[in-house]
């Protein structure tokens, strides 16, 4: 947890970042940096591939035109004589990531990595505006209209199109899901609201999970001071951080300058909160390379509203006629996570500023059917994704419980 002289710390490695990166491009000699990683160069593909295991990419289009990209790990390194259908896992990512979340640490602590070694089929969603889902069948990603989504459509679209490509490519009848951040967020709503979809789904293995932010002291929180008008102002109401020539540039160069890596960590991983002792920074470079790897605007203005209203809800089209043309009622519907049916286990963190292990204390008394509750006391919220001893708090776990409910 970052202490009151940690802030103070944070606010000097920011202000000489603003000084560092107006000179460092010119100043900077190839001697002075540390070795490149081939992979700050590399896409989600190519990274699979590089590591050893086979790799596909699948795309497919939403009920509402968008295209995604689904990555497959069809088998491990040693499986792939392996006779019979094996186990389908879904993982999906949180709020600004991609699909390389997964992949991107050594395979021996990578999730992505360790579930194909052993035995399952893995595929990796990319929710849409992401850098792998910009297109759709009639719009531009310069065009507004295409960014007129959020975490709403992520959940009734998105992932219904996924997990029914997925069965149907494999011909398996269920799904493990695995879900981080965001990617539970919209778990919980699509589960709840769509009971065919349900069904599809084995186990959701809850990896820090948002449904409630009253606690949350994550930085994401102050959007919640802002007016809406401001914010769009501000971020204008197209894409919010997508990846770009800049962000690889600081993956490839900034943070691989020795004395550089700790601002770039601390830079990276601030908005989510991170413990730097539990992190590779020799990483730092290729995960700063994939992420952030975009959303709309108005997906944040939603989290905006959550954060402000304190209500896990659909989105507000901010006047009640907006809304009755939306969902026939002139508020945006609730969500219950009380109508969820499916076996559900949920890991947190004592110290995730995100997801608050507070709030999850209430979701764990709205989950119907939880089969499996963790908090890992020293975790923040990306060790879920990335921390060093991740492969032994929780994806060892994970492994053991799909074994347990074939």
């Amino acid at each position: 947890m970052i202490t009151g002289g940690g802030k103070r710390k944070m606010q000097l490695l920011g202000l000489a970042a603003c000084l560092v990166l107006g000179t460092l491009r010119s100043e900077v000699s190839g001697d002075s940096l540390a070795h490149l990683d081939p992979e700050t160069n590399m896409n989600v593909s190519e990274i699979i591939v590089h590591w050893g295991f086979p790799s596909e990419e699948h795309f497919i289009e939403t009920e509402d035109g968008y295209i995604l990209c689904l990555h497959r790990i069809p088998h491990g390194r040693k499986n792939s004589s392996a006779k019979g259908p094996k186990p389908v896992v879904f993982l999906q990512h949180g709020l600004l990531a991609d699909s390389s979340n997964w992949i991107t640490n050594l395979p021996n602590s990578s999730l992505g990595f360790i579930l194909a070694d052993a035995g399952f089929d893995v595929w990796m969603g990319n929710s849409r505006g992401n850098t792998w889902s910009r297109k759709h069948k009639t719009l531009s990603a310069s065009q507004s209209e295409f960014w007129a989504f959020s975490y709403d459509e992520m959940a009734n679209y998105d992932l219904p199109a996924s997990i029914n490509f997925i069965l149907n490519k494999t011909g398996q009848e269920q799904v493990y899901y695995v879900g981080h951040s965001q990617g539970t967020t919209i778990g919980f709503i699509a589960f709840s609201q769509i009971p065919e979809l349900a069904k599809k789904v084995k186990m959701f293995f809850a990896l820090a999970p948002v449904a409630s932010v009253k606690f949350s002291k994550s930085p994401l929180t102050k959007l919640g001071e802002l007016p809406e008008f401001l914010l769009k102002d501000l971020f204008g109401v197209k894409e919010f951080l997508p990846q770009n020539t800049l962000l690889k540039w600081l993956g490839t160069h900034v943070c691989n300058h020795v004395i550089l890596k700790e601002l770039c960590g601390n830079a990276f991983f601030v908005l989510c909160g991170f413990n730097e002792k539990n992190l590779n920074m020799s990483r730092v470079p290729v995960y700063v390379a994939h992420s952030p790897a975009g959303t709309s605007v108005q997906n944040m203005l939603h989290w905006d509203q959550f954060i402000k209203s304190q209500k896990f809800q659909a989105f507000d089209w901010g006047s009640s006629a907006r809304n009755y043309f939306h969902y026939n009622q002139t508020y945006p519907p609730p969500y219950s996570v009380k109508d969820m049916p499916v076996p559900t286990a949920v890991w947190s963190g004592g110290q995730d500023l995100l997801a608050d292990v507070k709030d999850i204390s209430f979701l764990l008394l709205q989950i119907t059917n939880l089969v499996y509750n963790k908090c890992i006391p020293e975790w923040e919220h990306l060790d879920f994704i990335w921390g060093l001893d991740a492969p032994w708090w929780l994806y060892n776990d994970i492994v053991d419980l799909m074994r347990k409910y074939p």
